[in-house]
């Protein structure tokens, strides 16, 4: 979702890109963890956007093999290959709110301690060290962390704002795990517009060392207060069934944006009812679209 928007933004502006995705197809399918097909992908490129990874708490707890070997075991094997480059590419690598594991709720700025409490946010403390590690062996690296990015349709359809925002159209049951739990949902164009910063100073300039840098809006909201909006914005009113926090997930983070401001210009736009509705919105276009083709 954040590659391909990305890539879009990038070629608005000019730069060429090649994606490489598991789930791509002809040139752009390809799985990190095959060397060969990263070092061919290496090949007389600029710099590296690394947001391949299993991106999902659940998904790490399930498979705890399959995160490593992905998030952490490629990374080597990518890192290793740049530094063997003859004209050594920049890398931005994509990290995650998880890091921190459990914070106080208030805004969190990115030298807070990091002590993940998942096996995704261990892995994603790991990459980054890796990362950082690598500049000491001459590779120019960029952390970028993402905290919560919705607004796009063909995101996992279980995660907390889709599954919301389809309910909200569909007049589901939407299912809250820990009502009172709070995160900072970052939309998908202004996580894309700071991704796109940091590539335009690494264009012009490849040897910028800043530290990592989040993007977040600096704005709580609880899970019991997403619901409510859903349902707002849906019309359908909804039933909502509560359930306990999971033992694996962060009970609270929001994000203090000040570096990223600081840095590289960057400040969040899209506030979360803007950016819900429009996806409310999205999905109701999608289900109008699926029932009309079903009516034929």
């Amino acid at each position: 979702m954040i590659g391909s928007a990305t890539g879009v933004e990038l070629r608005r502006l000019g730069h060429e890109t090649v994606g490489i995705d598991i789930r791509g197809e002809g040139a752009e399918h390809g799985d990190t963890r095959n060397p060969a097909r990263m070092r061919d992908a290496l090949q007389g490129v600029d710099g590296v956007v690394h947001l391949a990874a299993v991106s999902r708490v659940i998904d790490g707890e399930r498979e705890p093999e399959r995160c490593q070997t992905t998030n952490v075991d490629a990374l080597v094997s990518l890192l290793d290959q740049m530094v063997e480059q003859p004209h050594r590419p920049w890398l931005v690598f994509a990290s995650s709110r998880e890091v921190y594991g459990h914070t106080d709720g208030r805004p969190t700025g990115e030298d807070a301690p990091l002590k993940p409490v998942n096996i995704y946010g261990r892995t994603k403390v790991e990459g980054e060290r890796r990362v950082m590690a690598a500049r000491e062996r001459g590779l120019h690296t960029q952390i970028v962390r993402f905290s919560n990015v919705y607004g796009s349709t063909v995101d996992h359809a279980d995660r907390v704002i889709p599954a919301f925002a389809r309910g909200a159209v569909t007049g589901q049951p939407l299912r809250v795990d820990g009502s009172d739990n709070t995160f900072d949902f970052n939309h998908l164009s202004d996580s894309v517009a700071g991704l796109v910063a940091l590539i335009e100073q690494l264009v012009a300039d490849p040897a910028i060392a800043h530290p990592p840098i989040h993007f977040v809006t600096g704005q709580a909201t609880t899970l019991g207060q997403l619901a409510a909006l859903a349902i707002e914005l849906g019309g359908q009113g909804n039933a909502v069934v509560e359930a306990p926090s999971r033992v694996f997930d962060v009970a609270h983070f929001c994000g203090d944006f000040r570096r990223a401001q600081r840095l590289l210009g960057w400040t969040p736009k899209v506030m979360l009812r803007e950016g819900l509705g429009a996806l409310v919105e999205a999905f109701r276009e999608r289900e109008a679209g699926r029932i009309a083709v079903a009516a034929r």
